[in-house]
């Protein structure tokens, strides 16, 4: 299959418009656009000197499959941007059509605007979950580096495998994994490297270096909305499940593995979250949080979420950057120090 890059056109935002209705593109793609024609004055900005966004058509075998664009384009000091894609139909999917095209579409762009940093996931959640992970271990090691490699999937055990072994073949001591196959936890038991694991506990398969694994429990949300029902009454659309409510639980620590005081100290962590003496995300503490080598004391996050991803909202208050506050998913998307992301392709 030929992977090549097309010119957007009126009709192609026409098509593209169309296309995006799908329910399951719009839950991971938000649209500012409501209608056609909305689409196509977005479009026509995009060719305006100056413009801050910019896309191209993804063609397989000269088919136009799908889209791929950069935008929040800031070329002053170091040019970077953020970039989406959107394939229209499952079948061409993992594939590698997406590397293919980003590639592609990653030289057009640094040619054009000079840009040297692309944003490596546009979903906050993925870089709030590794950034939060990054921060729980800076609060007891302060001089943890953190290395991020993506697969470009949200399930592939095989990829996922090989993402784990690169990281422990590059010195990582501990490797964790926002994914829920065994691919990282088995590369981990074959090196005998610690993991902490996602959303369920491995420990039969990994008992000599399981440590311990957060969980989703979603009972207290489905109790919510039941009890909502019966009374008659409106489910917020916003509602966020927190330790407190019982929504956010972590499996037994595996002592086997875990360092002596692990779980006392986790006990001592969790009181302290609940009562608001910790911050996940804490600006107040000098050298806990930099971008750049600057603290962060101000971070306009998106939370009124649009196809071009404006920033819209000041989060950061009271010494601590506020999380799923002003809505129930993620915006902490900022690429903190500390962090090195291996690959930024996906």
């Amino acid at each position: 299959m030929n992977i090549t890059l097309g010119t957007r056109t009126a009709e192609t935002v026409r098509i593209y418009f169309e296309k995006s209705q799908n329910p399951e593109i719009r839950k991971v793609l938000p649209q500012k656009a409501q209608s056609v024609e909305e689409a196509l004055a977005d479009y026509e900005e995009t060719l305006l000197p100056g413009a801050t966004s910019f896309g191209r058509t993804i063609l397989a075998d000269d088919r136009y499959i799908g889209d791929i664009w950069c935008y929040c384009i800031d070329p002053e000091d170091k040019p970077n941007c953020m970039v989406s894609f959107c394939l229209f139909q499952p079948e061409y999917r993992s594939k590698g059509i997406t590397t293919a095209a980003l590639k592609l579409f990653l030289g057009e762009i640094s040619l054009r605007y000079g840009v040297k940093t692309v944003g490596a996931f546009t979903y906050a959640e993925v870089i709030s979950g590794y950034t939060s992970f990054y921060l729980g271990a800076k609060s007891v090691c302060p001089d943890v580096i953190m290395k991020v490699q993506f697969t470009g999937s949200w399930y592939d055990e095989k990829e996922e495998k090989t993402a784990a072994e690169a990281l422990i073949n590059a010195g990582c001591d501990l490797i964790s994994q926002h994914a829920d196959s065994m691919g990282a936890p088995t590369a981990c038991e074959n090196a005998n490297i610690p993991n902490v694991s996602y959303n369920g506990s491995t420990v039969a398969s990994c008992p000599n270096t399981f440590i311990v694994s957060s969980r989703i429990n979603w009972a207290p949300y489905f109790q919510y909305i039941v009890n909502q029902v019966a009374a008659n009454e409106a489910i917020d659309t916003d509602w966020t499940g927190t330790i407190a409510t019982g929504s956010v639980v972590l499996t037994d620590v595996n002592e086997a593995a875990a360092a002596a005081g692990t779980v006392e100290a986790l006990a001592d962590v969790k009181a302290k979250l609940e009562k608001g003496e910790v911050k996940v995300f804490d600006t107040a503490t000098e050298g806990f949080i930099t971008v750049g080598g600057a603290a962060m004391t101000s971070y306009m996050a998106d939370v009124d979420t649009d196809a071009a991803f404006e920033k819209d909202t000041e989060v950061v208050a009271d010494g601590f950057f506020h999380e799923s506050e002003f809505r129930s998913a993620p915006y902490f998307d900022a690429q903190i120090d500390g962090i090195e992301l291996v690959n930024t392709a996906f």
